[in-house]
């Protein structure tokens, strides 16, 4: 039983972010996760005890695919402060094309789906938290800018970060990723740090 759990669970993760990555998607009801992954629904409870938790733990395996650590690893171990925002902005805009499937589904289903509201704002808050973390060593490098307290500057970078910025400029306006992240780095820069000069 033991060794079959990994294989059920991982093709319930994937059973799920194929639905939620489905064209058009509205909603995706336990009875679609354990229709699509072969399983009982009865079965699929041993293994999520709400679907508000498998849906946590789908975003979260999209964050294993694509060995999120390791991206973040040149940000987490960054000398100065402004070293770290950069490479924040970098493996975050490097990283946003490839969960926009499963964002798309979780913004629209948010608006009347309270489970999928609460997979989405727990992804959005540990990016605020990385928010934080290079915020936090701007100040201590003494780069951030008088003009904002550092929970005020960690709101700003996590508004110029949203996937909702990243997609109207990517693809309603059609900015090349390279663009993206030059300018976003610019953007941040020019508002969370002090002035050289000054």
């Amino acid at each position: 039983m033991s060794s079959e759990a990994p294989c059920t669970r991982d093709k319930i993760l994937q059973s799920t972010l194929a639905l939620l990555e489905a064209r058009e998607v509205q909603s995706v009801r336990m009875g679609d996760i354990a229709k699509r992954s072969g399983i009982s629904r009865q079965a699929l409870y041993l293994h999520f005890k709400s679907r508000a938790e498998l849906l946590i733990a789908t975003t979260r395996y999209v964050e294993d695919i694509h060995d999120v650590d390791a991206r973040l690893l040149p940000s987490r171990t960054a000398r100065t402060g402004l070293e770290r925002l950069d490479a924040y902005i970098e493996s975050w805009g490097e990283f946003l094309p490839k969960i926009q499937g499963i964002a798309k589904a979780l913004i629209v289903m948010s608006e009347t789906d309270s489970e999928a509201a609460a997979a989405w704002d727990d992804r959005m808050q540990a990016m605020r938290s990385g928010c934080a973390a290079a915020v936090k060593a701007l100040k201590r490098d003494k780069q951030l800018s008088p003009q904002h307290t550092v929970e005020q500057a960690t709101d700003i970078l996590w508004m110029l970060m949203s996937f909702q910025n990243w997609q109207q400029l990517t693809q309603a306006c059609g900015w090349p990723p390279a663009t993206y992240g030059k300018k976003l780095k610019q953007m941040a820069r020019s508002i969370l740090v002090v002035d050289a000069g000054g």
